[in-house]
């Protein structure tokens, strides 16, 4: 049997499969990747998850995973808009800062109640700072969090109240349209009070968790796979076409396009777009590609020299030619990037961008020599750094253009590439362990602020070029506070125009979402977000 069998195997052999129930998914010695008899998909998801334990996640590909297992007040409808989750439907007052919603009964997957108790216990256990959370400046919307994540405020203080089982009250600190944008977020998810408590960060071991979502955790080998069964205890359980979801690591894109093309898998999260052609010829309808929210862009170490000087950061962004990685490195309609909001981000005008973006790249190229050297570096003075990017899709293959493209400024500039695996490259760009290093921001929701706050001083570890400008901070908060759309987006958009002058981040490509999925596989849908929660899919007959 291929390996794709034997590990069915070796999970039948570990509990998790019957026997008979592993052979079913064989045909001539092969794993059936999508497996309408057994209702099981098997999915090449970019990366190993960290976690599952969603207050300590941070990742798409963990997403990918904990969106199966967990609902929030609010969750994704198939083009991945909030739609009622747990909340069966909320109320907002007239000025906008207290928000009651309404929740559904429902239970855990070990029977348990899951209510409004649980929410305010996961929003507070997320801002508490013992717990770590990289990901918690996300809901610094609601009254408190801030304070409470900065130690400043005991956890009872945030604003989130379980007025009774199933009423929680929600308090924000300036009108936030968008809250149920921000709900759906795994940020946002319940956990069990009961088993938290009981297991500690253990919780999440396949022994121990329980889940509200459609399908809980059955096996989780590290580097290996993750699979997920259905739970009978989701509320919507008689709506969920699937039985099982096999989650793996594939690092290699191309390797994860080789096994939907074996049939080995029925769904990669990504492919290599510059075999878009070929794919298409040899996997007729499983080719999808579409808008992204997702912007790829450099990252310079603000807390390092010479990445603190503002005049080494614009050199390097100007001599950067997007034009020629978008067009030539990837071969499915990427855009050149410009500014850091994604274009089609709602309600914002999205006209910010480097001053030079017009000017031909040679010249360019001149006027970042002549900044190097007015910054102190020359022949006698070489410029030395590192470029650290994810070893992951076309990540390699961009950085070598970025190399050549800083080397062709002058002689002296030398750059050494270094490629990383991608938790730990994200893991070390948190911690500020880099030079300069690639990366990509998806739409945690859709509004600008979604990018414009990672430059916010408050923001913390995901601020990952420790950019700080009382200016850019100021203007972000107080378009916190403006009610008229038009009034907000222009002052965003003020702070975006300041923080591309001052360059800490070098923006790459817009890139469009690319994925392989069995054409036979229904509730699919392309969307902005790149979410795809399989309680929406089903089988085509």
């Amino acid at each position: 049997m291929a390996f794709w069998t034997s590990r069915r195997s070796l999970l039948a052999g570990a509990g998790g499969l019957t026997a008979s129930a592993s052979l079913a998914g064989c045909a001539n010695g092969r794993i059936v990747g999508f497996d309408k008899a057994r209702r099981s998909l098997d999915i090449a998801n970019s990366s190993e998850p960290l976690s599952l334990d969603p207050h300590k996640a941070s990742g798409s590909w963990e997403n990918n995973i904990l969106g199966n297992m967990f609902i929030g007040l609010t969750t994704e409808d198939g083009q991945a808009r909030p739609v009622p989750g747990m909340a069966e439907r909320w109320e907002v007052s007239d000025d906008g800062l207290t928000w009651t919603f309404s929740l559904r009964r429902a239970t855990w997957s070990d029977g348990e109640a899951c209510d409004a108790h649980d929410f305010e216990y996961a929003f507070r256990r997320i801002l508490n700072p013992e717990n770590l959370a990289e990901y918690a400046s996300i809901l610094y919307v609601i009254k408190n969090a801030q304070a409470v994540n900065a130690g400043e405020l005991p956890p009872e203080r945030v604003g989130v109240r379980a007025i009774d089982d199933l009423t929680l009250e929600i308090q924000v600190e300036h009108p936030a349209p968008y809250l149920p944008q921000i709900l759906k977020h795994y940020t946002a998810y319940p956990v069990p009070k009961h088993v938290v408590e009981e297991h500690g960060d253990d919780w999440v071991h396949p022994d121990n968790i329980v889940v509200n979502g459609p399908f809980k955790l059955l096996r989780w080998w590290s580097n290996y796979i993750v699979h997920l069964d259905r739970n009978p205890s989701f509320f919507d359980n008689e709506n969920v076409v699937l039985e099982h979801l096999y989650f793996y690591p594939a690092n290699d894109v191309n390797a994860a396009a080789r096994k939907v093309m074996s049939r080995e898998a029925g769904w990669s999260t990504r492919f290599p777009s510059n075999q878009v052609a070929q794919l298409r010829t040899a996997l007729p309808g499983f080719v999808r590609v579409a808008p992204y929210l997702t912007v790829n862009y450099f990252s310079f170490n603000l807390t390092r020299p010479p990445f603190n000087d503002v005049r080494v950061r614009q050199a390097l962004a100007m001599a950067y030619d997007r034009e020629f990685v978008a067009s030539q490195i990837y071969k499915t309609g990427e855009r050149p990037a410009y500014a850091f909001v994604a274009p089609g981000i709602a309600d914002y005008p999205g006209t910010a961008r480097y001053r030079w973006a017009d000017t031909p790249v040679e010249e360019r190229k001149r006027e970042a020599e002549r900044l190097l050297r007015a910054a102190g570096f020359g022949p006698n003075n070489p410029l030395r750094f590192a470029f650290s990017h994810r070893n992951t899709s076309d990540n390699p293959r961009v950085a070598v253009v970025a190399q050549n493209d800083w080397r062709s400024i002058a002689p002296w500039v030398i750059v050494e590439l270094q490629g990383v695996e991608t938790q730990v490259h994200y893991a070390n760009l948190r911690a500020k362990n880099f030079e300069v290093g690639d990366g990509g921001w998806i739409a945690d929701y859709n509004d600008a602020k979604t990018y414009l706050y990672l430059m916010e001083t408050r923001t913390g570890p995901q601020n990952y070029p420790g950019y700080s400008n009382a200016e850019y901070d100021r203007l972000m908060h107080e378009s916190d506070f403006v009610v008229d759309a038009a009034e907000r987006a222009a002052m965003m958009l003020q702070a975006e125009q300041l923080m591309l002058d001052e360059a800490p981040i070098c923006t790459s490509v817009v890139i469009n979402s690319l994925n392989l999925v069995h054409p036979d596989l229904t509730g699919f849908e392309d969307n902005l977000e790149d979410i795809h929660r399989a309680r929406w899919f089903g089988i085509k007959a």
